[in-house]
């Protein structure tokens, strides 16, 4: 009789320096009431984040709009597929009422794929930066968008919009997209960040990748060679952690000290902020780093302005 092979659809265990405890404070729980009450969707529950009770209980959300279902399937994450339902005239008022309850000093918006609308959902985010400027006009606004492939005009929408900080995820080297990110193509990618500098350099512009997907660290510096090329300021790296077994597997734990290495060459490189650790998400700690990101670009012109006297006429 022939031997039938299972397979193991176990997660793998995660190493110690990844385990985090369940949520369970007050604050939690009342930012989770908060969130059903204005039928808003976050990434901190639909994409699982392993970092949501330490944000949640500091009352800071990353908000998800044009609804919970993506239009594409990328293997790493853990947003449901499916037909979206019609865009929410009245979500981007609801939005800024939860900013202006949460009291957030700085706030970041993100949403689905939605390749089914003609604008892949540029005027939605346009639209929630307008409603927190007017209701929150001292709130800082930190986007992650999608990457409008094909879709004529949009980011050029939203950068008009005028973002403090314009943030779109590369997600991993350009040899794995094929199977991690195979609705996306990776210079198309680069080449939005590098429009959004072109367009308005007064926007700070943020991107981050997983490790753990099987890349190799050649291939990690050359996307922050390519990163730099398009005058990125920010580049966030974090460990890939697999959703379900029905996700790409998680190739390797990469270890803490290997994520400090990384940041040191980031830094080499010429980016303003790194933040590269274990638990390093797109909008983990954002508001912080924001403000050390607009000290540090401070403090470079000042340098430059310093350099610049000292080599002119006497």
């Amino acid at each position: 009789m022939a031997s039938v092979t299972v397979l193991d659809r176990r997660l793998p265990r995660k190493p110690p320096w990844l385990r985090v405890r369940a949520p369970t404070s007050r604050a939690f729980h009342e930012t989770r009431r908060l969130m059903r009450g204005k039928r808003l969707h976050t990434v901190c529950e639909e994409a699982a984040c392993p970092n949501i009770g330490e944000c949640w209980q500091q009352r800071h959300a990353t908000f998800m709009i044009l609804g919970d279902t993506c239009t594409r399937a990328c293997a790493f994450c853990n947003v449901k597929t499916g037909r979206p339902k019609p865009v929410d005239p009245l979500e981007p008022v609801r939005l800024a009422e939860a900013v202006v309850e949460m009291g957030l000093a700085h706030v970041v918006i993100t949403s689905v794929d939605r390749d089914d609308l003609e604008d892949g959902g540029a005027m939605q985010f346009v639209r929630c930066i307008e409603e927190l400027r007017r209701r929150a006009p001292e709130t800082t606004v930190e986007i992650l968008t999608p990457d409008f492939l094909r879709k004529e005009g949009a980011a050029e929408r939203v950068i008009d919009a005028r973002p403090d900080v314009f943030n779109h995820n590369l997600e991993t080297v350009p040899r794995l997209y094929r199977t991690v990110r195979p609705g996306a193509r990776y210079f198309h990618s680069l080449r939005l960040l590098q429009r959004v500098k072109e367009r308005d350099p007064g926007i700070f512009t943020k991107s981050g990748i997983m490790v753990g997907l099987g890349e190799e660290r050649r291939e990690i510096h050359q996307v922050m060679d390519d990163l730099r090329s398009a005058d990125v300021d920010f580049l966030t790296i974090g460990q890939y952690l697999q959703p379900t077994a029905r996700h790409h597997r998680v190739e390797r734990f990469v270890p803490p000290e290997e994520f400090e290495a990384h940041a040191r060459t980031a830094r080499a490189k010429g980016f303003l902020m790194v933040s590269a650790s274990p638990l390093t998400r797109s909008s983990y700690h954002a508001g912080e780093d924001f403000a050390r990101l607009r000290a540090a670009r401070e403090a470079r012109l000042a340098t430059a302005a310093g350099d610049g006297e000292g080599t002119g006429p006497r």
